[in-house]
This record gives structure tokens, sequence and C-alpha cells, in this order.
């Protein structure tokens, strides 16, 4: 017997529908390429998105296609978020920091037939526009007298969309069909696509409002500092429209001076990041002896935060630093290190290492970790083994193939984690990074967040290199901070003071810079390449 109850489709039109009705006024703010400051309401934003519908559909675009940005966070990028989506087509953001060749290829391989561009990222397309072989039009984002002089074969977005009516009939149809693709970062081989549908992206939206969740509410001041080209900016536009939360995007200002000064222009009470971002931040707000009064939530994604950071948040701004963790095939938001007030209650310094933890599942997720033989593990928060995930936003499989990443229904996520009695999780390492030396294991994620916590460090990254007696050992390499020293030394000393004496790193080497994937994280790859004989040549 089934429910007597209506069934109307979860669609990404019907938050901006929702957002018009609901809270008209709630403002959403951006830093422009251009440099100054826009700022407009939902209502705005809505009419303009139907003009964004009506030009792309006069252009011939048809439910299904796959509409192309490579745009920082702003309101013209928000407006293709609901535009392009809400008529039925795909929109495909494109993250600027992958390789050109790479970037031509996804655009291919999404068959992308036009994409809208900021000026910034304009040099970045040209490069690879000859190897485009279903772009039919370029969109840049900008007004008619910021357009490039010469240029014939672009199209002005201001004037693409003045010519359009501000009203649209958002269709209806399958809450199953595709609203987005993002690319994987692809540190080996291709990009993988990840299709998102209407309904997951609703769900995912729903989900991250609760407690449990990011917590947004009428009442937040939203500054999402992760990019709208990767994972959706973590859902927080379609969050915001159905929450009312006010929105501030920092556009290309993603320094720490021009952070800070829309933290405190806009009174910013939440803001998402990745660690890289709130070092930046941190260190520009010690230079000015400055605080962040506004903000009371800082979440951090993408790679593990360090005890210095959570400290530094919690005893200089007061603003608690709340983990998350995900991944693109996950929407993101997988698990939420969320402030409870049984956390809130402990000794600052335990409390602090239960913030490092990635956090529990929001509603609708579901974990597990297993072994190597697919058993699963106790949930006891020592044994750790391969992180598994299912849920409503997160990947059944991957745009044009044909093989499918699941195991049982299960995504594997390639982290190695562990879960506790209360199923709160903690990343152990990704399989590819974790050590393994004398048939134990030693955690690369753990020993940078420990290096990262002297003062003189800036940066640390620690991989597994051959060794002929252990199997591996760790080496730590760093980058110090600005006329800043330490020895081997004294910094082993420091790490060694945390950990057991078989995790110590056997060396450490300084360098001047580390590689990033894309997406910002450490790329260890080419490292363990570079340093394979390192610790071999050292005994023999």
């Amino acid at each position: 017997m089934l429910g007597a109850m209506m069934n109307r489709p979860l669609l990404i039109s019907s938050l901006l529908e929702f957002a018009v009705i609901n809270h008209p006024g709630t403002e959403i703010v951006s830093r422009r390429v251009e440099g100054d400051i826009h700022r407009y309401r939902w209502s705005d934003a809505a009419l303009r998105c139907a003009r964004v519908a009506n030009a792309i559909t006069r252009l011939g675009v048809k439910p299904g296609d796959r509409i192309g940005t490579l745009a920082w966070n702003t309101y013209r990028h928000l407006e293709l978020y609901f535009g392009v989506s809400g008529m039925g087509g795909v929109l495909h953001t494109i993250n600027p920091r992958l390789f050109p060749e790479q970037i031509a290829w996804i655009v291919n391989h999404a068959q992308d037939r036009i994409i809208f561009v900021d000026l910034t990222f304009l040099p970045l397309l040209d490069a690879v526009r000859a190897q485009l072989k279903t772009l039919e039009k370029v969109v840049v984002l900008c007004d008619a007298d910021a357009m490039p002089a010469g240029r014939d074969d672009l199209v002005c977005y201001e004037t693409l969309i003045a010519a359009e009516s501000s009203t649209f009939a958002w269709p209806e149809f399958d809450e199953r069909s595709a609203s987005s693709l993002c690319y994987t970062s692809g540190t080996t081989g291709h990009p993988k696509g990840v299709l998102y549908s209407h309904r997951s992206t609703v769900l995912h939206a729903w989900a991250s409002l609760h407690s449990g969740g990011l917590n947004i509410g009428r009442e937040s001041v939203v500054l999402p500092v992760v990019p709208m080209f990767h994972v959706n900016a973590w859902g927080t536009p379609y969050a915001a429209a159905m929450s009312g939360a006010k929105l501030v995007f920092p556009g290309p200002g993603m320094d720490g001076k021009s952070l800070h000064e829309l933290i405190d222009a806009e009174q910013a009470t939440l803001l998402l990041g990745v660690p890289t971002v709130w070092l930046g931040l941190l260190t520009y707000l010690d230079s000015i002896n400055a605080k962040m009064d506004s903000v009371k939530h800082a979440v951090v994604g993408g790679s593990a935060a360090p005890l210095s950071m959570i400290r530094a948040f919690d005893e200089k701004h007061d603003v608690f630093l709340i983990h998350a963790w995900g991944m693109t095939e996950t929407s993101p938001l997988g698990t939420v290190n969320a402030p409870t007030e049984e956390v809130l209650a402990l000794p600052k310094e335990e409390r602090y290492l239960r913030q490092a933890k990635q956090g529990r599942p929001i509603f609708g997720v579901d974990l597990k970790i297993i072994d190597d033989e697919g058993q699963e593990l106790p949930r006891d928060g020592r044994a750790f083994g391969r992180l598994m995930i299912r849920g409503p936003w997160v990947a059944s499989g991957y745009y044009l193939q044909k093989d499918s990443p699941l195991t049982d229904g299960w995504f594997d996520t390639g982290d190695v984690a562990t879960l506790d009695a209360g199923n709160t999780m903690q990343i152990v390492d990704r399989r590819k990074d974790v050590i393994k030396s004398g048939g134990e294991w030693i955690s690369s994620i753990d020993l940078e967040n420990i290096a990262v916590g002297h003062p003189a460090v800036k940066e640390a990254c620690v991989i597994g290199v051959p060794h002929p007696k252990w199997d591996e050992r760790p080496l730590l390499l760093v980058i110090l901070k600005d006329g800043a020293s330490i020895s081997k030394e004294e910094l082993l000393g420091f790490v060694g003071k945390s950990i057991a004496r078989f995790w110590l790193p056997d060396d450490v080497i300084f360098v001047m810079e580390l590689p990033h994937t894309a997406t910002g994280k450490l790329f260890k790859l080419p490292l363990r390449e570079q340093y394979a004989n390192h610790l071999l040549k050292q005994v023999s």
C-alpha cells in the first residue's frame, strides 16, 4: 500500500522560487572580478536567473546539454547555478586550477556547448580553445565596457541577458535528472565526472542545514571561500536559498586582507574553506593584531586542520573550527564535527583533540570501515580500515564510465579511518599515503599536523619512502615560515614528543615549495618518485 501524499519533484528551481517568496530581501554580496563590491537581493537574483534561462534557451540549449563555467564565487556564477540547472541544462563547473590539458580533456568529455568565463580565466580558455571540439560560444562574465577589445568571438554576459525577459516558466521534470557536473582533480589518469541530480542536490542542501550539519539558518551570514568551481561550494548556494541565509562571495579575493575586509564589513558568522586559506587569514590577522568578532564558526574541509589551527581560531578569535569531511563523489558533505554541549563542556585541550576528528555522518549518510578482505571492523575508535559510504547524494557511478565503483552498494572513499562507539569518524590517511613500516601503520596526516604545530613551520608533508629493513619509513618535507629557522634535530625533537618512537621520521628535508592538486591538497606522487632512493642512499 502506498501513502496518499502529493508527489512534488525536488528541483533546484524550487529553491529559487522558495527564496523569492520567503526571503526576497535577503542580501547576496559579492566582490567582483572588477574589484568593487556588488550587492543585491534574492528578488533581484531570481529575475536575472530567468534571463539566463531565456538566453540559453534562445541559443538552442536543450535539457541535458552541458554548459561550462570558469568562474569565481560571485553573483553571476550564482545566476548560472539556478538559471542553467533550472531550465533543465547541466551546469559543468570547471576547476581552473587543473592543468590546461586536463581542462581541454574534461570540456571535450563533457561536450560543453557554451562556456561562461570570468575575465581572469579567459587567457586559460584561449590557450586550449582550439582543442575544444563541441564549444559553440564563449560568454564573458562582465559588463560591456570591460569586454576585451577586438574580440568578436566573445559574447558579453550582461548584453546577452539584458535582451531577455525576466520571467521564465521553470519546467517540472524527473527529480533524478542531472543538474550539475563536477570532475575530480585527477591526480592519476584522467579526471572523472560526478553527475549530480536535482534530487541529490536538494536533499544535500536540506541535510546541511540542521544542527548536526552546518547549522545554516535565516540569521546566518555565510562566506563560502570554498570555490563554486569545486563541488558546488559545498552546496552553500543551495542551502542559502533554502534557509534565507545571507551570502557573501569573495570573488577572486582569497588572500587574508581581502577576506578580513569582507568578514568585517558584512559581519560574517560562518566561514567555509580549506586549511591553506585559513592559514593565510590567520597569519594576516596576526600581522595587524585584529580579531573576527562576528564569526561564530569556521568550517574546514579538503584536508585535516592541525591542532595549532584549531587552537588559534579558538584562543585568538573565539571561533569554533568545525571539521567536515567529504569528496566530489559525496556532493560533498559526509560528516560534520558540529559543536555539541558535551564537547563544549570539555577542558580545552581535550576539546581540541575531539575537534580534530572529522565528525559524525549527517542524516542520510551511512559509514562503515572494512579490512582488506571486506569484513566490517568494530566501531571502537582504535581499529582502522577502508572507509565505505552510501547515501542519496553519493555517486553510484562516473559520467560516461560503464564500470561501477560500488562494492555491494557501498562507495570506497580511498580513505583509511576509524569509527568510535558514537560513530564519530577520524581520517587516518589516504590509503595510497598511509605508511607501512615493519608491519605497522603510520599516519602521514598525523605527522604533518604535529609538524605544522611548530611555530617555525609553514607547511609540512610526510611521505613513505623505501627502506631496506623496514619496507617503508616516513620522510618529512618542510617549508619554513618567512624569516624562521630551525634545525632538523630540533624539529624531530618537537615531533617526537607527541608520537610513538617508531613513527619518528627518519629524515627532514627543508624545501621552498610543495606540489598541490587542483583542489589544494598535497600531491605526494611526484615526491615519492623524487625521493624514492633518499633513505636507501643513507643506509648504503
